[in-house]
């Protein structure tokens, strides 16, 4: 099994200024944001957002139609429930928080399309609490390298990557293994040849 040191010596090196690749401005864009890119690439919500957040601030996307929001995030997908987790959202913070993304895990986890991984992103990145955020790149990664199973769901892999990695770590190894999932160890065609962890990986001695 792969020491933490070595996965996180790697990462350092080839990922050493990891950070989240969604575009904001506030602590409301952040969350909105990480809600929209649910089935969805970051570069895609970035143009999405980049007009959304023209247009409206969060009193606006409170007072906005339904139909004014969905026209925007269409190409987000599920844009009819991702338009109502949207507008819901807005209301709540700024009924609940005057408008301020609390650091409260239980609130936000209460708020519509917003579940744990969401929630790690926007803690990890506002807050700089401690956080593995499990996407489809961390988790085809971790099962891959041997870190966690295929059969495990994505908070019993978060869990298994919290005890295997220290603590202090734990936010910048997420945004690393996303940036590492996203441009190296791909779903389709993956850089095997290239990659400093080969010696290390299922898929790759599998293949071999």
């Amino acid at each position: 099994m792969m020491k933490s040191e070595l996965l996180i010596n790697i990462l350092n090196t080839l990922y050493p200024d990891a950070r989240c690749e969604l575009l904001y401005n506030t602590d409301y864009e952040l969350l909105i944001a990480t809600v929209l890119s649910a089935q969805c690439t970051d570069k895609r919500v970035n143009e999405v957002t980049k007009i959304l957040f023209s247009k409206y601030n969060l009193k606006g996307l409170a007072n906005a139609n339904f139909k004014e929001i969905e026209n925007i995030i269409r190409p987000c997908g599920s844009y009819t429930k991702k338009s109502y987790y949207i507008k819901t959202i807005a209301e709540r913070l700024l009924q609940d928080y005057d408008g301020v993304v609390p650091n409260n895990r239980e609130y936000l986890e209460s708020l519509p399309g917003v579940g744990r991984k969401t929630c790690n992103v926007v803690l990890s990145n506002i807050y700089n609490v401690p956080a593995i955020a499990v996407d489809t790149h961390v988790a085809r990664v971790s099962v891959r390298l041997g870190l966690a199973k295929k059969s495990d769901d994505v908070y019993k892999i978060e869990k298994k990557l919290m005890r295997k990695i220290p603590k202090t770590n734990w936010s910048r190894i997420h945004h690393q293994l996303v940036l590492f999932g996203r441009y190296n160890c791909k779903a389709l065609k993956p850089e095997c040849s290239s990659c400093l962890f080969k010696d290390y990986c299922k898929e790759y001695n599998k293949k071999k």
